[in-house]
C-alpha cells in the first residue's frame, strides 16, 4: 500500500462520512431528497480514483466494504434502529447494488479508471437525477417490468449523462466523442427505464460500461 493509496482511502471514507452527516440532517424534513442527494453526490468518488496505485486497495478496502455498510443501512439490516430509520426513507438495496457495481468495476478495470468512472457516472448522476426529477415533475408515466418510470425522468438521465460523461472523460484525459457519449447515455437510460427494484444500479452501470467498451476498444 502506497501513501497515495492511504490518501485515497482517507478521502473516500471522509467524503462519504460527510455526505452521510448531511443526508442525516436532511432526512427528517426531506426524505426523498435526502436519499437522492446521497445517491447522486457519492458519485463524486470517481474523481478520487486516480489517487489509487494498488488494485486490491481500491477494490477490497475502498469499494467492497461499502457493500456491507450499505446493507446495514438497508431495510434488511439486522441492526433494528438503523433499519427502521433508513427503511422509512426508501433506500432498499439500491445502494448495495451501487457498491457491488463499484467493486466489480474496480476489480476488472483498475488499470483503466475512466471505465470505472463511466459506470459510476451512469449510476450516480444519471440514475440519481432521473429519479429525482421523475418524482417531482414526472407526469408521463410508463411501466415495463414492474416499476413506474417517467418520460421526464428518462430524458433527464440522458441529458445529464450527455454532459457529465463528457466531463468525466476529459478529466481522465480520454477522447470525448459525442457519438460514443450519446450511445452510452442512451443505453444506460434504456436500462434504467426497464429495470425494476433498484437493480438499475447494476444494469445501467454495466450497460454504460459495455457500450463504452464496444465503441472504443
Amino acid at each position: 500500500m502506497t501513501p497515495n493509496d492511504i490518501l485515497g482511502l482517507l478521502l473516500v471514507y471522509g467524503y462519504v462520512a460527510i455526505l452521510l452527516l448531511i443526508s442525516e440532517k436532511l432526512l427528517g424534513k426531506y426524505v426523498n431528497f435526502s436519499r437522492k442527494f446521497l445517491h447522486i453526490m457519492v458519485g463524486n468518488v470517481l474523481f478520487i480514483l486516480p489517487l489509487f496505485q494498488t488494485g486490491w486497495v481500491m477494490t477490497f478496502l475502498a469499494a467492497a466494504p461499502f457493500i456491507v455498510l450499505t446493507f446495514l443501512m438497508s431495510p434488511y439490516s439486522p441492526i433494528t434502529n438503523i433499519k427502521d430509520k433508513i427503511s422509512e426513507s426508501g433506500h432498499g438495496l439500491g445502494l448495495v447494488y451501487y457498491a457491488i457495481s463499484w467493486t466489480l468495476l474496480a476489480f476488472f478495470f483498475f488499470q483503466q479508471p475512466w471505465i470505472i468512472a463511466v459506470g459510476i457516472a451512469a449510476m450516480s448522476y444519471g440514475d440519481g437525477m432521473a429519479s429525482l426529477i421523475g418524482m417531482k415533475y414526472g407526469k408521463r408515466k410508463y411501466n415495463i417490468l414492474g416499476d413506474d418510470k417517467s418520460i421526464e425522468g428518462s430524458l433527464t438521465m440522458f441529458l445529464v449523462l450527455m454532459v457529465t460523461l463528457g466531463m468525466v472523460l476529459i478529466y481522465y484525459g480520454q477522447p470525448a466523442s459525442p457519438v460514443v457519449i450519446a450511445a452510452v447515455a442512451l443505453v444506460a437510460t434504456i436500462w434504467e427505464g426497464v429495470t425494476p427494484k433498484g437493480l438499475d444500479n447494476l444494469t445501467a452501470c454495466f450497460g454504460a460500461v459495455g457500450t463504452y467498451l464496444l465503441m472504443t476498444l
